[in-house]
């Protein structure tokens, strides 16, 4: 596929970009001009391959240690980036961890760690970000579709995500005043190691592990199917972009219809 250039001479940080979507994301901003910062925790064979990749592609990317539970290490991520390009223009905010169990078997450890990375992690992420952004400045973060709807055991993840969704939206009234945006994404199923391990808990408790994750979107989803990465990180784009200059404080679903 050919993408437009709408990202050159632009750089841009992607937290938790080693896989999945965030890899995603790097793949699709890179292959449009953009300079990467690839943040990742633990992967770092899956975050120097990818860097591989984009720069025999001819990009400028690297990858940096950074674990989205700690404002310091997002902090460096992103005076890494600034320090390597000179400049920042876009983050994508896509480090995150799943959670299921019922109400009574939550715990506060649970909650912290939850909360932790997927909603405090995000919230500093943007404030770091945005402290090297001029106007123009484009700030994504990560919801997901389970912040409006219901699923059994999944309160607590689902509440991470609807805090972002919150989020976004007040940050846009401040963001704004420096014309820089601040969006989410709210994926819905997508096929990534992350979906392999946790989709089966997306089902009813009575159908749990009957049906295998392709006959689960062929009845819940319209498109019948999950989504790829690289069409979940193609929204992302599109809010990093020019494109959308005059979008800011919402929360795009990318479901491919779920009912």
């Amino acid at each position: 596929m050919t993408y437009q250039a709408r990202f050159e001479g632009k750089a841009a940080v992607i937290t938790g970009g080693s896989r999945g979507i965030g890899a995603a994301v790097a793949r699709r901003l890179a292959g449009e001009g953009a300079a990467v910062a690839i943040g990742y925790r633990d992967n770092k064979e899956a975050a120097d391959a990818l860097v591989a990749e984009l720069r025999t592609g001819g990009s400028r990317a690297v990858a940096v240690r950074a674990d989205a539970a700690d404002p310091e290490q997002t902090r460096a991520l992103v005076m890494a980036a600034v320090a390597e390009f000179g400049r920042l223009d876009v983050l994508a905010s896509c480090a995150g961890i799943e959670h299921f169990d019922a109400l009574e078997r939550i715990t506060p450890a649970a909650f912290d760690r939850v909360f932790t990375v997927n909603t405090r992690g995000q919230l500093f992420a943007a404030q770091h970000a945005a402290a090297h952004m001029g106007s123009g400045g484009r700030i994504v973060l990560t919801s997901s579709v389970s912040a409006s709807r219901a699923v059994f055991g999944h309160t607590l993840y689902a509440a991470s995500k609807a805090a972002v969704e919150s989020m976004v939206l007040n940050l846009s009234a401040e963001l704004g005043q420096r014309g820089i945006t601040v969006n989410a994404i709210a994926p819905g199923g997508t096929a990534t190691d992350m979906a392999a391990e946790h989709g089966a808990g997306y089902q009813h408790p009575q159908l749990a592990g009957r049906l295998s994750m392709q006959e689960w979107s062929a009845l819940q989803i319209a498109l019948k199917r999950l989504a790829e990465p690289a069409e979940i990180a193609a929204a992302y784009a599109f809010l990093a972009s020019e494109d959308a200059s005059y979008m800011t404080g919402r929360t795009l679903q990318v479901d491919g219809g779920m009912f």
